[in-house]
């Protein structure tokens, strides 16, 4: 097994894309709402309900120095309280899964592990995610500042950094979704890059 040689700047660019964005699309259990009372507390109960949850990704990066956008699809898989998986299928097998306080990276016979402990800023963007599947509210505001807009059949939760080091690489988090289903989410990079996941939700694994 090798060492994962990535700086802590290089890992806070990958995980965005593999794990931020695998946390969020997990939560897609639709559940009764009322408009009256809807608001990001509503949201946090909502999304806290899911216990394991299974769908299905199209992911399309748009990167400054390629010509066309990079896209790719697969499966995404999570079980509480801390279980992420995001395997991709096309157009190359690929495997990450963080579990507790490591993350592990497949590609073929590879395999990749960091501790998140290592790196202090990544630690605090991955608590963040566990603080969305949590629904709790407090956790995610030690990182970012939320913005919650629209109604509860169709919403948008903005979430900006806080930190100078994090927002150095990630300036926004967007989340689409409709009543407790998260139906995209979009990561823009302080360099112009972003990319676009659209979600659907599976059966059970």
């Amino acid at each position: 097994m090798r060492a994962l040689p990535y700086s802590p700047v290089f890992a806070l660019r990958v995980v965005p894309h593999a794990c931020v964005v695998v946390v969020l699309v997990l939560m897609l259990a639709p559940l009764a709402a009322q408009a009256a009372d809807w608001d990001i507390d509503r949201l946090m109960r909502g999304l806290a309900q899911t216990r394991t949850d299974h769908a299905r990704f199209t992911e399309t990066k748009y990167i400054a120095m390629l010509d066309k956008p990079v896209e790719s699809s697969g499966e995404l898989f999570y079980t509480a309280p801390d279980r992420l998986e995001k395997r991709t299928i096309k157009p190359k097998p690929e495997t990450m899964i963080l579990n507790h306080g490591t993350l592990v990276i497949e590609r073929g016979r590879q395999q990749h592990r960091l501790q998140l402990q290592d790196y202090p800023e990544l630690e605090a963007f991955v608590g963040s995610i566990r603080g969305i599947l949590a629904g709790d509210r407090n956790a995610l505001e030690r990182n970012y500042r939320l913005i919650l807009d629209g109604t509860v059949e169709r919403w948008t939760l903005q979430l900006l950094p806080v930190d100078e080091k994090m927002e150095a690489v990630v300036t926004r988090i967007r989340i689409e979704g409709t009543r407790y289903a998260v139906r995209s989410v979009e990561i823009i990079q302080a360099d112009g890059d972003r990319s676009l996941m659209l979600i659907e939700k599976l059966a059970a694994p």
